[in-house]
């Protein structure tokens, strides 16, 4: 058993907040199905809701390095329009968290993912990618439906996936404007955290920052896979990992 900052976890429970470190970094450097694994991995442990507020640290350190490394190649025109719909996202997700316990969280959780696997599949199948990003509706609803996913499970990498795919942006570009995304909806996320749910206190901020090292790592190998990569196999590749992360969801 090991004690830090008021958490007694066993070996076991150790690895798995370190593997979750480790692809929290590579999620935030384009490797995104990772980091729908981590999210169910973490509630392993601690629980549901208690485990979004000790992921979010974690998660703000990983979104500080993808901004640092790709934040030259954002869409700030397709961020404006997700951004204040996401807040109101955050807000209804703060307000719904409080009625829901662990298994409808992650019933809500493996939904979310399945559904979102299934309309990125029907997108690319489709010949509709170029008229759907061009739909305010379908902006103004993605952003509601990613902060609220965020807020509820830190789940909204499946469902800006859809909204990205379906903007036909570069890798590099897709990557920078995810980036750019996550660290704002997650920095406004902080006060829900903190005064709502109270699943945020110095101890929660300190145990994520004990796993700094790890998320370097991952960071860097997410980089690394992702040059490997070419622009049209990166579009399947964030299909199929989301398929995995679905798969490991709901077993």
């Amino acid at each position: 058993m090991i004690t830090l900052f008021s958490y007694h976890l066993t070996f076991v429970e150790v690895a798995i907040v370190l593997s979750v470190a480790l692809f929290i970094g590579m999620a935030k450097t384009g490797v995104h199905g990772t980091g729908i694994l981590a999210v169910p991995m973490l509630a392993t442990v601690f629980g549901g809701q208690k485990s979004s507020g000790i992921l979010l640290p974690i998660l703000i350190l990983g979104d500080i390095m993808g901004v640092l490394y790709y934040h030259r190649h954002a869409s700030w025109h397709h961020l404006k329009l997700l951004f204040p719909w996401a807040a109101a996202g955050i807000i209804l997700g703060t307000i719904v968290g409080n009625f829901i316990n662990d298994q409808v969280f992650k019933l809500i959780m493996g939904i979310i993912i399945v559904i979102s696997v299934a309309i990125m599949i029907w997108l690319e199948q489709s010949g509709r990618q170029d008229k759907i990003p061009t739909n305010i509706i379908f902006a103004h609803a993605t952003g509601v439906v990613g902060g609220f996913s965020s807020m509820v499970g830190n789940l909204a990498g499946s469902v800006m996936g859809i909204y990205l795919l379906s903007t036909r942006l570069p890798k590099n570009a897709y990557i920078g404007t995810a980036a750019w995304f996550f660290m704002v909806v997650n920095w406004f996320k902080i006060p829900f955290h903190v005064f709502v749910w109270h699943t945020i206190t110095w101890n929660t901020v300190w145990f994520g920052l004990t796993t700094l090292p790890v998320i370097l790592l991952g960071a860097f190998l997410g980089v690394v896979i992702i040059k490997k990569i070419s622009e049209k196999n990166y579009r399947w590749f964030i299909i199929g990992m989301t398929v995995v992360a679905a798969v490991g969801m709901m077993l």
